[in-house]
């Protein structure tokens, strides 16, 4: 495996941080996870600009355009012969000392990982997964805001940890005022009488490349799509739920703390946007190796 570090491509071996990096001692960066699919990075521009918003809200420097940047993941892509897999694109604060002030790291410091990822069994995108929801609270967006897509993950660490007790792969995390936010790492949506339903930015999500996919997509074929808050009474009586994430796609939900939703089956209109969504990823992108793009997809 080659990765990109500071400016170099080198083996996994050789890809190390200083035990100074911020990024470590206090979770002080940003990040990305970002999907390859036939021969291209799906939504990487999206992905930038998100990756370049969270930096700017916590006063992270970026020395790269974002050309630059979208550059070294086509690279790391290519140095590893992917066409498809998963890429993580991280930012710290960079080398300081062992006090908090970010003005002690000089440098940021930017690596690159591509590798392949299956984070769920085929099997759950057709039997759909059973979810619980945690008692451990979204954070609130005045102390650590949800929309930063920082290396300071805890909170959602707290929520699996809850999941994993009870023998669950997801869990649905509620904000202080318990309104339905987010999975752990995943988005929420219900489906209501032909309405799709997702909360707003607001509660306290991260804005998923996923999920504004995902609204798209319903839009264009006729569906009404709303942004509003629910509770989890809306999810326990709603017609059918799924979640959406970079690495988890759309995937059903069909029972959530033990109450089946409707049939307990994966609804029509989830089956009709996850084949939309896959249909969209064999188009949607730069081209990771060009040469071999001819008579194959169109580029965008």
């Amino acid at each position: 495996m080659i990765i990109y570090l500071d400016g170099e491509f080198v083996p996994k071996e050789r890809a190390v941080v200083s035990v100074f990096d911020h990024g470590l001692l206090y979770g002080d960066g940003v990040f990305e996870g970002i999907r390859a699919y036939h021969n291209r990075v799906f939504k990487l521009r999206e992905h930038l600009d998100r990756l370049y918003d969270s930096a700017r809200t916590i006063a992270l420097e970026v020395p790269l355009t974002k050309d630059e940047m979208q550059e070294i993941v086509l690279e790391t892509m290519r140095r590893n012969n992917l066409r498809e897999g998963y890429i993580r694109l991280v930012i710290t604060r960079g080398v300081g000392d062992l006090g908090l002030d970010p003005r002690k790291c000089k440098k940021p410091t930017i690596f690159c990982i591509a590798a392949s990822i299956q984070l769920y069994p085929d099997e759950l995108y057709e039997k759909g997964l059973e979810v619980i929801t945690v008692s451990t609270r979204r954070n609130i967006p005045s102390a650590v805001n949800p929309r930063v897509k920082s290396l300071n993950y805890l909170n959602n660490i707290f929520a699996k940890l809850e999941a994993n007790l009870v023998g669950v792969p997801e869990a649905i995390m509620l904000n202080n005022e318990n309104y339905v936010a987010e999975a752990t790492g995943d988005n929420i949506f219900i489906v209501k009488n032909g309405v799709l339903i997702t909360p707003p930015n607001y509660v306290g999500i991260l804005e998923g490349i996923t999920r504004n996919t995902v609204i798209d997509i319903a839009r264009q074929r006729g569906i009404t799509v709303e942004e509003k808050v629910f509770t989890l009474f809306d999810v326990y009586t709603a017609d059918e739920c799924f979640f959406t994430g970079t690495a988890a796609e759309v995937i059903p939900v069909v029972k959530v703390d033990g109450r089946p939703i409707a049939d307990g089956k994966p609804g029509e209109m989830t089956w009709e946007l996850i084949a939309a969504f896959r249909e969209l990823t064999k188009v949607d992108g730069p081209l990771i190796f060009p040469e071999e793009a001819a008579g194959c997809y169109s580029d965008k």
